[in-house]
């Protein structure tokens, strides 16, 4: 599984992908973060292009703060565009928790590591909150 990792998450991604290997987890399943900048996509794209792309490359968006608000705001493009195959965003609910926080990112990891495990399940969910 692919995850675009929000341009504003790339040092947590870091700590949070660590856990994960540490755990032994990508020994059994193929788990890969990309960054914004390795998609050649703009930090400053509006959250209908992320989504799209994000969609487009079956890849599931992990992030922290899209915006709730406004035409182009991910919860919107999620509500205009939004179908039963589409893969959810996966919103870490404490970024900043998950940087200080061992015992909160392994809880991260499980939920993380269950959506992958269940990832037909949870098409079409939109939104994932992870605490």
């Amino acid at each position: 599984m692919i995850f675009l990792i929000d341009h504003n998450l790339k040092g947590h991604a870091l700590i949070f992908f660590g856990a994960i290997a540490i755990q032994g987890w990508l020994d059994i399943i193929p788990i890969r973060f990309v960054t914004f900048a390795e998609m050649d996509l703009s930090i400053e794209s509006d959250d209908r292009v992320v989504w799209r792309l994000a969609q487009e490359n079956q890849m599931i968006l992990l992030t922290a703060n899209r915006s709730m608000k406004g035409k182009d705001s991910l919860e919107q493009v999620m509500r205009e565009e939004n179908i039963s195959a589409s893969l959810p965003v996966i919103t870490i609910a404490n970024a900043d928790r998950l940087l200080n926080d061992s015992e909160y990112r392994n809880r991260c990891v499980e939920s993380l590591i269950e959506i992958v495990l269940a990832i037909d399940s949870y098409r079409g969910t939109r939104r994932i909150f992870i605490l």
